[in-house]
Formats: C-alpha cells, structure tokens, sequence
C-alpha cells in the first residue's frame, strides 16, 4: 500500500484535501466507529446516530467509486481510542505514508501528531489543512497579527469582498454592511404565520435504521430521544435540504430569526431557520456552495437582502471566524474563566426538569432531536448558565454533548467566547445578559410560565431577572466603566438597599439549588 487515507467522522467531503493525489490502484482509506468519541463528552444519542450513520453512507459511497475502505465498526472496534485503534491497524495494513487532514479538535489534531513522532523512520505522516473552510490557519492569523480587540465584523467584511458576496465593487449590496437592525422581529401575540414550512425531513433507510437500533442498545443510558430522527446522511439528502430551505424559508428567516416560540411539532419547532449545521459540519455541504445559494436566491427576487445578508453571515462571517479563533488561541482558550464562574451545571440540563417554561421548552426541543436554533442556545440555556455563574467548562462540555451539529471547533469558541464571556471580551465586545423580559418579548415561554419576568423578588419573580440583577451586582466593578453595559450597571445602583439584599438572597438559594 502507498498511503493509507485517513477520514474521521466530520470529513464527510468528497473534495477534501486527502484525495488531491489519491489512486484507487495503490492507496486505501481507513475510518472507525471508536465508542471513546461518544463518550468523552456524555453524548446525545441522535448526535452519535447522526455521525455513525453519516460515516457508513460515506464508506458505501467510496466504495462503489472504487476505493478500497478498511472500516471498523463500532461493534467491532475496541475502545482504547480513535488513534490507538489506527496505530495496531498500522501493523496490519503497513502503508509507506498515512495521510490525514486534520482534525476538528484540539485534542485529536495532539494524538495525531503523537502518532506522528512514535512512527517516524517508519510510515511518514503527512497531517494536511482542511480546505473546506473559506479562510487558512495562516490567512486568519495574519488578519489577527496586531489586533488587541478582534472583531467578527472586519473580519466578515473582508470576506465578503474576498469572495465577492453581496457585493456591488467595493461597496455593499444595498449600501449596509449589516442588516441585523432588521432582522429582530418577535412573532407577536398569534405566533408564526400560518403557513409556516415544516423543514425537509428524511426518513432512515436500512442502514441508518440498523444504526439507530445499535445506538439505542449500545448508548442506552445516554440522554436524548431517535425516534424524532430524520437528519440528512447524505450529500444527496444535504443538498435536498439546502433546496428546501432556499425556497421555503430564507425569505423569512432574516425577519425573525432571534423569534422563538413553544409547543410547535418537530418538523416546524426549527422555525425559519436552515438547519443545515450539521450538514455543514459533517462537510456533506461546503460554506462556498450555501453562501451562493442564497445570493443567487436574492438575485432571482426569491429572498429579499436583509435574509440573505443574515444567512451569509452566519456561515461566511461568524462560522469561519470562530474556527479561526479556536485554533488562534487553542489550548488555553479551552480554561478561560474571565469571570471566575464556579458553580455546578444545574441537573435539570440533561433532563429539562425544571419550573421554568422558556429553559424547559427549549430543553425538551433539545432531547427530542439534538437542535435548538442560536437564539434558544445563546439567550436561554447559554444565558441561564452565564447569569447563574456556572463554571465554562461544564457549559462547553454539555453543549458539545447535546447538539448534533457539535464539532469542538465551533461549539467550544462559541460556547466559553460569546454564550458565557468567560474570554473576557475578546470574541464579544459585552456579555450576552438579559432579564426575563427580553424572552417575553421574544417568544411566548413566559405566557404558561408560573414566573413573572418583570418581578425582581418574591416567589414568582422570574429567575432570569433575579439572576440578570445578581450578576450585575456581582460584577459591578468590572463593567461599571463598559460603554455597552455602564448604563446597565446605573439602573442597578438605582435600585432601593433592601430590594438588592432581597435580589442577593434569591440568587444564593438559585445557585444553592
């Protein structure tokens, strides 16, 4: 064998930088199913589902291309790790070079190239960069030389003109850079219109449904639920589901993309969001074929520009410059605690039982199918954890365990950086804090609630708003000169002596709890 190709479970790209030489006659791929990648983190069993039953599509279909796949399941696969099981497979199979892109995670991108040093003299190891993203490791640090506060908005508009997105020469399409004053709106008191699109949906073939019945049996006592399982496997499905989106709801997905609401089906629960991250993530879709999509949607008068300029910045802006960050500041970015957080996840997280309705909605929503939209993660459970002072590396650890579009590169930027500041403003100009009046404007959680956001004490003061005046408090000193949260900080030291001790008290006993 001349090399032997190495494809992990997000690599899922038929372009990726590990065949730019390949040939069928003299080189292999070799991918594993390692029960260690489930369980690091206490994995929600659609995510495992999702990336068991994308790698096994994907052997299926490199094999009718004609390559040779040595693929080891993970009923087969011992448990020691992803590496080690490729080390003994190494003796076996014995390539002169092994080729591996890499990886997504700080933390595998070390074994690899531990691997690397304990296999020199004998099978070279060429670790190659994942050309599926728009921006270089080299290209990222080059725009972050010298920059003390980054910002993802200079970054995304050198983008944009880089790639020529939304662009009319060297100005903005529609003369704005940004249309986010635009896209905030709340559905109101009668909720999305009526016809709302379900998102395009996929029902498991034979082999998805074998995966679906080894992971309920093998990971039984992981949380979440499959039988709401109906994600895109495929490059074939991934693109059906780009189209669907495109024509059925980018049109409206800049008006309300921040809007939330309750007690909707699973198949509209996404809202007017893409759900296309995980696909993304996988790699089944490439960021330069979604972004143009959606500019073609607005050349041919299908979306209006406020609703694509809020997609495209999704993916063009905050998604290539948290990947960017990641590898920028990795490891030491994984400890950040700006803000000394300390406290226990709260159980309730792995269970969604709790009083709350707006953090019980959104919970249940997550382990029903492994997905909640931005909105629900950054100002509900994400602001929850943030106002409760929870330590980051439990909040990281449970996001990158419960979402199936969780890959360490954007979850752990987004997560400890801009859901929990714990960098200390180097993602995130300010915290993301709200009281519980910014959920009842946005969603209708609070109208069931037996909380009331506008309370600040008593037994049905809503727990948000307690804790939102609580970390003000708490944080005083810090941010009483912020010129984003300085007017914050006066609107607390207006607050009469013994409603703030009342406040202080409620939320000892919330964090107690």
């Amino acid at each position: 064998m001349r090399n032997l190709i190495v494809i992990l479970g997000d690599q899922l790209d038929m372009h990726s930088a590990a065949w730019a030489d390949i040939d069928p006659a003299d080189d292999a791929v070799w991918m594993a199913e390692c029960a260690s990648e489930a369980t690091h983190v206490w994995s929600h069993k659609a995510r495992i589902a999702l990336f068991l039953a994308a790698m096994r599509h994907f052997r299926d279909a490199l094999r009718e291309r004609g390559l040779t796949v040595h693929y080891r399941e993970l009923d087969a696969a011992d448990d020691d790790g992803l590496v080690a099981c490729l080390e003994r497979d190494l003796e076996r199979l014995k390539p002169r070079k092994l080729i591996v892109v890499e990886p997504g995670e700080w933390r595998l991108r070390s074994d690899f190239l531990h691997l690397q040093a304990r296999l020199e003299g004998r099978i070279e190891v060429r670790l190659r960069e994942d050309t599926h993203f728009m921006c270089s490791h080299d290209a990222f640090d080059t725009w972050m030389r010298g920059r003390r506060q980054p910002r993802m908005e200079h970054f995304y508009r050198r983008l944009r003109r880089e790639y020529d997105l939304l662009m009319d020469g060297d100005a903005p399409r529609g003369g704005r850079w940004n249309f986010d004053h635009d896209n905030r709106a709340a559905f109101g008191r009668d909720g999305p219109p009526a016809d709302l699109p379900p998102h395009r949906s996929f029902a498991p073939d034979t082999c998805t449904r074998d995966v679906l019945t080894l992971v309920a049996e093998r990971f039984a006592d992981h949380p979440g639920r499959l039988d709401h399982f109906d994600w895109p496997v495929t490059r074939a499905q991934a693109l059906e589901a780009l189209e669907d989106f495109i024509a059925h709801r980018l049109p409206r997905f800049g008006r309300w993309q921040d809007a939330m609401w309750d007690e909707l089906p699973p198949h509209r629960a996404a809202l007017y969001h893409a759900r296309l991250s995980a696909a993304l993530n996988l790699k089944l879709l490439d960021p330069r074929e979604v972004c143009r999509a959606a500019c073609d949607a607005l050349d041919r008068g299908d979306a209006p520009l406020e609703a694509v300029e809020g997609f495209v910045r999704q993916i063009l802006g905050w998604r290539e410059y948290v990947r960017g960050l990641y590898w920028h500041r990795m490891p030491a970015h994984a400890e950040d605690n700006a803000l000394d957080a300390q406290a226990e996840l709260p159980a309730f997280y792995w269970t969604g039982d709790t009083d709350m309705n707006c953090l019980r909605g959104c919970l249940r929503d997550t382990l029903d199918t492994g997905y909640a939209h931005h909105i629900q993660r950054l100002m509900v459970t994400g602001l929850y954890a943030l106002l409760l002072g929870v330590e980051p590396r439990q909040v990281h650890a449970w996001y990158l365990a419960i979402y199936v579009d969780a890959v360490e590169w954007v979850e752990l930027p987004n997560v400890i950086g801009m859901s929990q500041w714990a960098d200390g403003g180097i993602m995130a100009s300010k915290p993301y804090i709200a009281s519980g009046k910014y959920i009842e404007r946005m969603s209708n959680y609070c109208a069931s609630c037996r909380f009331r956001p506008g309370d600040t004490t008593g037994p049905r003061a809503c727990p948000f708003t307690v804790l939102y005046w609580d970390f003000l408090d708490r944080h005083r000193e810090r941010f009483a000169d912020h010129p984003r949260l300085k007017l914050q900080v006066r609107n607390l030291d207006r607050r009469d002596a013994q409603e703030l001790q009342q406040i202080r008290r409620q939320a000892r006993k919330l964090r107690d709890a």
